[in-house]
């Protein structure tokens, strides 16, 4: 993989979010939450910095969303029998994403705050 050029690289990338998407439902949940926040600012106009700190929480979630998918399927792959271990990594990552998922709520509650 080392040495590729950029555009495959990149090609790599959106097959990776391809898959993502078509393959987890809590990825397409949280991608329709993304699109209802977009609304929200494009109906709302707030100030630049509203936009950059709602772009990071929602950014945030998703990344979470991505690598605990990953991790998910990778543990799926290796070692396919119930083990505690792998199910503690899974309840970890899937932490990771509900810690992620709070704190964009905490986010969008303070801007909802600010409209008042």
């Amino acid at each position: 993989m080392k040495g590729l050029p950029f555009g495959r690289r990149f090609g790599f990338a959106l097959q990776g979010l391809r898959q993502a998407v078509r393959g987890e439902r809590s990825l397409r949940s949280h991608l329709l939450a993304a699109a209802a926040v977009l609304l929200l600012l494009l109906l709302t106009r707030p100030a630049a910095i509203w936009w950059a700190v709602l772009s990071l929480a929602v950014g945030l979630v998703l990344v979470a969303e991505l690598l605990n998918s990953a991790l998910e399927g990778l543990l799926d792959h290796l070692h396919p029998a119930r083990h505690p271990a792998v199910g503690a990594v899974k309840d970890i990552a899937a932490g990771a994403v509900l810690v992620a998922s709070l704190v964009a709520l905490l986010v969008g509650v303070a801007f909802l705050g600010s409209l008042l």
